[in-house]
């Protein structure tokens, strides 16, 4: 269904966190791999990213700890500058928005797959977790994911696999108003449902401890 975007909160003032610190590094693989023995919850280390944008921004705890393929993979592709110019390309009201394809499509990605790996958390709103294609019959694809991401925007734990599922890696721990005014976009609707005027991460950086 197509919306009219929400009122905008005022945009957060300039500052370290949106100015690029890395660019143009090499996009590979995470060298991380997946934990024989997962914790029972989401852990990080302290490392956290910020995803800049005109509607203010958003600032992610990564789950270094817990998912650890995930959240190098992010890393990497962040200070890499990956995601600086990439936009939200889908948005789904009380669903997700999902971005980080370069070719604002839902179709690119870096050009590689990472390995799954235990899915340690719930889908609940304000998760970030990867993005990845299903097969025809409706399973996902092994070992897929790539750059694309997704913010949660309500309690989808019964509605999204854990068995094979998506790699829950971070949470948003402040500018969920931003990410609900992302969603609030006028959008084509099903089933590209992509946003009219899509909303650009204008720098992508990570803060480590």
């Amino acid at each position: 269904m197509v919306r009219g975007r929400r009122p905008l909160p005022a945009p957060a003032s300039g500052g370290t966190a949106c100015t690029p610190s890395q660019t143009g590094g090499t996009v590979s693989p995470p060298q991380a791999t997946p934990l024989a023995d997962a914790p029972a919850e989401p852990a990080g280390d302290g490392t956290r990213a910020t995803i800049c944008t005109e509607l203010g921004d958003i600032v992610i705890e990564l789950f270094t700890e817990s998912s650890p393929v995930a959240a190098e993979n992010f890393i990497n592709l962040a200070e890499a500058g990956f995601y600086d110019g990439v936009v939200f390309h889908r948005v789904i009201p009380d669903f997700v928005i999902q971005g980080g394809d370069p070719e604002g499509t839902g179709g690119g990605g870096p050009g590689y797959g990472i390995q799954d790996e235990p899915i340690v958390g719930e889908y609940e709103r304000g998760i970030l977790a990867m993005a990845r294609p299903a097969q025809p019959d409706g399973s996902l694809i092994p070992d897929s994911q790539g750059s694309q991401f997704f913010i949660i925007l309500a309690d989808l734990r019964q509605r999204l696999p854990k068995e094979g599922g998506y790699s829950i890696f971070g949470r948003v721990v402040e500018g969920m108003e931003v990410v609900d005014a992302i969603a609030g976009a006028d959008t084509s609707g099903p089933p590209s449902d992509r946003p009219l005027d899509p909303v650009v991460m204008t720098a992508v950086t990570v803060q480590r401890p």
